[in-house]
């Protein structure tokens, strides 16, 4: 279908993409199906970089355009029994800073915005992978409890909205945009913290004890 696209010029007049679309998948890792993450990885991370790539050209010829890479707060902190959605987050989030150094002297800027916790009810679509009798059990109905619950008590998506905003209007949008979840807070902290307490301090928020 993009080659179909490419070939009509349809990606020769964007001047703003936002990369919003995405899966949100949980499971053990040693539970994932191969299939499962591939699938991740080709909505969450393939899919947004070749669009990038179909706008890059007309972007770059006219100097200007936006790129915006919807990512999460779990691709800088991991969490346990969410390790596909975080690595694809993370993987988003690399290619976007590179792509940026790239392409920002041909007046073309990516951002990454990260956000925490959303009301969305993204909980009810998540697909989750966990086998019968998984000695993971426990863990994972306590990580998705209160993983609900967080989203359930999270910032509204207008708030996530407007932020995506300010990084398309600046004249000169910053890399990184972090929003919900008490940001700044958990970069500083993380910045400040040995990174095994950091990941200590995920999880408890969890109610996974480590």
């Amino acid at each position: 279908m993009a080659a179909e696209l490419e070939d009509l010029g349809l990606f020769d007049d964007i001047d703003v993409l936002i990369n919003n679309a995405g899966e949100s998948q949980s499971g053990p890792f040693e539970e994932l199906p191969a299939e499962a993450i591939e699938r991740l990885f080709r909505t969450n991370v393939f899919g947004p970089v070749r669009l990038s790539q179909l706008v890059l050209p007309g972007m770059r010829a006219r100097r200007r355009g936006r790129i915006i890479m919807v990512g999460s707060m779990l691709g800088s902190f991991p969490l346990a029994h969410r390790s596909s959605y975080s690595a694809a987050k993370a993987a988003l989030r690399t290619f976007a800073t590179a792509a940026r150094q790239e392409l920002s002297p041909f007046g073309v800027w990516v951002s990454t915005v990260e956000p925490g916790s959303i009301a969305t009810g993204i909980g009810l679509r998540r697909t989750k992978y966990l086998e019968e009798g998984s000695p993971y059990t426990q863990d994972v109905t306590t990580m998705l409890e209160h993983l609900d619950a967080n989203e359930r008590g999270g910032i509204p998506a207008a708030k996530v909205a407007a932020t995506i905003v300010d990084a398309i209007i600046a004249p000169r949008p910053r890399e990184f945009y972090a929003v919900g979840s008490r940001a700044p807070l958990p970069f500083l902290l993380g910045r400040a913290l040995p990174r095994e307490l950091m990941s200590k301090i995920v999880a408890a928020q969890h109610g996974l004890k480590r």
